[in-house]
């Protein structure tokens, strides 16, 4: 009801894991894209998704509900991958864009910058998600939520964003959004 109100033409629906759910919430998923596609046709349906541990029935769901775009996240480059993300598994993050790549679905991914990584692993990454078949690419600065968090090793310069912008294009991605400010949800 919320997205006929605002009159949205385009929304992004993310939520927490729920690993601790027998199916990690993918029918709660399914059911919320449902019903938001039923009361508004009109309206692109994006869905920021976890990996649902790579669990085949849970992504089929999602596959009958039909998202016009799906999106996960791979937050950083493969080294990192393990310190940042300590629940994720890099190449399993790559598997479930591919299986919705595969069944025709336009796929998003997105990266943070700034956390140590380096330029040749940028491009690793930026070619990990090409030879997966993801379209839309989202970089942006990391920012440190807390002390207690991963800290910040490097501020990315505009300059480096476009390059790595064009670089993103130059690959054969349908859109990229690369700046300090940018975040998955764009």
């Amino acid at each position: 009801r919320t997205v006929n109100i605002l009159k949205l033409k385009h929304v992004v629906i993310t939520s927490v894991d729920r690993d601790d759910l027998p199916d990690f919430g993918a029918q709660h998923w399914a059911e919320t894209i449902i019903e938001v596609k039923k009361m508004n046709p009109e309206t692109i349906v994006e869905i920021l998704i976890p990996d649902f541990q790579g669990n085949e029935e849970s992504m089929d769901l999602i596959t009958q509900a039909k998202p016009d775009i799906i999106a996960h996240n791979l937050e950083t480059v493969r080294s990192l991958t393990p310190k940042v993300r300590s629940k994720a598994d890099y190449y399993k993050s790559l598997k479930v864009l591919n299986t919705f790549s595969d069944e025709g679905f336009v796929t998003k991914s997105g990266i943070m910058l700034g956390l140590g990584e380096t330029e040749a692993e940028v491009a690793e990454v930026m070619a990990d998600l090409r030879s997966v078949g993801c379209d839309l690419l989202t970089i942006g600065q990391y920012l440190a939520p807390s002390k207690a968090h991963y800290p910040i090793k490097e501020y990315i310069t505009p300059e480096a964003f476009e390059e790595y912008r064009i670089k993103g294009l130059d690959l054969g991605f349908k859109f990229v959004a690369s700046s300090p400010l940018v975040r998955s949800s764009y």
